[in-house]
C-alpha cells in the first residue's frame, strides 16, 4: 500500500465533533508518512454566522492559499484520509473536486486500512514545497437554501439526507436544537455505503442502494445533505464510485434549513 501513494500528496482528514482538538493530536502522534493535516473547522470551513451550519463552505480564496502551502498545485495527485471511512476526508475530496481537482481520492478504509495492511506511521511534521493552486471553480457543484427551496417546490430534484433514521425521522437528535427533517427529502443514511470493515461496499450495491430511493430522478438531479455538510460529500463519493455522476451537495443541510422558523420540518 506505501508504494501506491507514494507519487501522491497526502492529507490527513481526521477530526471530532465531541473533541475538536482531537484529529489534530492524533495526527502529531502519528499520521502516514508525509502527510500534511487538515482541520474541519480551521481549513474546510467557515466560522458559523447566525444565518449558516455549523460547516459553511470555507472561504475559496483562503483555502486555494492552504492547497499552495501544503504543495498542491493543479498537476497534484492528492489522497486524503481519516479514521472514519471517509466521513471528514471527503469533504477535502469534494473541495478539491468543486474548485476543478479531479485527480484526488479518498484511502479507502481510512488509517485503520493502512495499520491493517502493515504499513508504518510517522510523527514528523512533512515540508512540504509551497506552490500556487489555480482553481477552476464549479459553482454548479452545489446549491444554497433559497435554490432548493425553489426546486424542492418545482418538483425538479431528489434531496437525500444522509443522516441515521432515527435523526431523519425526529426520534431523537443529539446535535442539533430541532429534530425532524427537510420536507419532501429521503433518508439513505451515510453508513449504509460501507462494510463492516470501514470499507466501501461493492460499487454494484452502492448503485443498487441509491437507485432504490431515487426512483426516476437522474443522478444530476440528487442533492445530498445532511446535519451539517459535512457528510453528505459521502454519499457523493459513493454515487461516483456507483457510476452515478453528477450529484450536488447542499453545504447548509439541516443545521441551516432550521435556522428559519418558516422553514418547514418533517416527521416520519
Amino acid at each position: 500500500m506505501a508504494r501506491d501513494l507514494d507519487s501522491h500528496l497526502i492529507i490527513d482528514c481526521r477530526f471530532s465533533l465531541a473533541d475538536t482538538d482531537l484529529g489534530e493530536q492524533e495526527y502529531l502522534r502519528g499520521h502516514i508518512p508525509g502527510a500534511c493535516y487538515a482541520h474541519l473547522d480551521k481549513h474546510l470551513s467557515s466560522p458559523v454566522t447566525p444565518e449558516t451550519g455549523r460547516h459553511p463552505l470555507p472561504d475559496f480564496d483562503k483555502l486555494i492559499a492552504q492547497l499552495g502551502q501544503w504543495g498542491i498545485d493543479e498537476h497534484s495527485s492528492v489522497v486524503v484520509y481519516d479514521d472514519a471511512s471517509g466521513s471528514y476526508a471527503s469533504r477535502l475530496w469534494w473541495l478539491l473536486r468543486a474548485l476543478g481537482h479531479t485527480r484526488v481520492g479518498v484511502l479507502d478504509g481510512g488509517i485503520q486500512a493502512w495499520l491493517s495492511a502493515g504499513e508504518r506511521l510517522e510523527a514528523d511534521a512533512p515540508a512540504p514545497s509551497q506552490t500556487q493552486f489555480k482553481p477552476l471553480l464549479k459553482r454548479d457543484s452545489w446549491i444554497d437554501t433559497q435554490r432548493l427551496q425553489q426546486q424542492l417546490s418545482a418538483g425538479e430534484c431528489l434531496l437525500i439526507d444522509a443522516r441515521a433514521q432515527e435523526r431523519f425521522a425526529g426520534i431523537t437528535e443529539p446535535i442539533d436544537p430541532i429534530a425532524g427533517h427537510i420536507p419532501g427529502s429521503v433518508n439513505l443514511p451515510v453508513t449504509e455505503n460501507f462494510d463492516a470493515t470501514g470499507c466501501f461496499l461493492p460499487a454494484q450495491t452502492l448503485r443498487d442502494n441509491y437507485l432504490s430511493v431515487m426512483g426516476k430522478a437522474t443522478p444530476k438531479q440528487v442533492i445530498h445533505s445532511c446535519g451539517s455538510g459535512v457528510f453528505a460529500c459521502l454519499g457523493i463519493l459513493a454515487m461516483e464510485i456507483a457510476g452515478l455522476n453528477g450529484s450536488r451537495l447542499y453545504p447548509g443541510s439541516w443545521s441551516e434549513w432550521i435556522r428559519d422558523p418558516s422553514r418547514g420540518v418533517a416527521m416520519t
